[in-house]
């Protein structure tokens, strides 16, 4: 459970978090969105101070029906976020949130850590090999389709088993390809309904039979605000829940807009797991 960041060894058995920053103008959190660089040093800054672990970095927002963005604007976004990032923070371990290989390469040799792919290879058949080539941690969601047509595409004999079943062959993929350092995100919101996402956040340990660290992506998505009838700008405490949950059934890492709220969570998970 340790991952190679940088040739800095990352121990997954205590909970980590990671901080999103998204350089868009439309992702679903409106405060997420920090396009100008003195914004995203501001916020990145603010979640160090935090105790965030990782900073993923993403150019391109993904909620279901999102509009297409071309891979020139993707780099155009992410590539100056992480120089400035590690200018102002060297230290920081950096994701980078993409599903094109040549934004992933152009990103990792700018200085970013860990690739954050929300299609496990689907969507671009050369990431995984660009993941291989530069031997960096590797994050593979559960996705159907591309985020403009999988909302419709959440049909499942048994969803659990699919996922599994999803996994099982990526994982054997970049295994083949000599990928070391593997990351599963079950994807909540991606391909699945309400109800399908709150059963996959209820059976969540089943994913700890692939033997790997897992992922939760659960930050003031729409299973929350939509249960909740509110808003994304109102899902904090929603989110603070959740989380919890995710850490009781084996999640390794929060993925989250709210960091000190998230650190809070895992602080007093390990000690009532003591």
């Amino acid at each position: 459970m340790t991952i190679n960041c940088k040739g800095k060894l990352i121990d997954l058995n205590s909970p980590k978090v990671m901080g999103i920053i998204n350089t868009t103008p439309n992702s679903f959190y409106a405060e997420s969105r920090k396009t100008s660089e003195k914004d995203i040093l501001k916020q990145v800054e603010k979640m160090l101070k935090d105790g965030v672990d990782f900073i993923d970095v993403g150019g391109y927002s993904t909620p279901p029906g999102a509009p297409k963005v071309e891979e020139t604007e993707e780099l155009k976004r992410v590539l100056p976020a992480i120089e400035n990032i590690l200018k102002q923070f060297p230290d920081t371990l950096i994701s980078i949130d993409t599903f094109r290989a040549n934004v992933a390469k152009k990103s990792i040799e700018a200085g970013a850590a860990i690739i954050n792919d929300i299609s496990a290879g689907s969507l671009d058949p050369e990431m995984m090999k660009t993941v291989a080539n530069h031997q960096v941690p590797y994050i593979m969601m559960h996705m159907r389709g591309t985020p403009q047509t999988m909302k419709g595409l959440n049909q499942y004999d048994d969803l659990l088993q699919d996922i599994l079943f999803y996994f099982s062959e990526k994982i054997n993929a970049a295994r083949a390809l000599g990928i070391n350092d593997l990351i599963v995100d079950p994807g909540f919101g991606f391909a699945k309904n309400i109800d399908q996402n709150f059963e996959l956040l209820s059976k969540m340990q089943l994913f700890k039979t692939l033997e790997l660290p897992l992922l939760a992506g659960l930050s003031r998505k729409s299973l929350i605000y939509k249960t909740l009838k509110t808003s994304a700008a109102e899902a904090l405490n929603g989110t603070t829940f959740l989380n919890t949950i995710a850490l009781t059934k084996g999640a390794s890492i929060l993925r989250v807009h709210d960091v000190k709220e998230a650190v809070e969570c895992t602080k007093l998970f390990a000690e009532l797991n003591k």
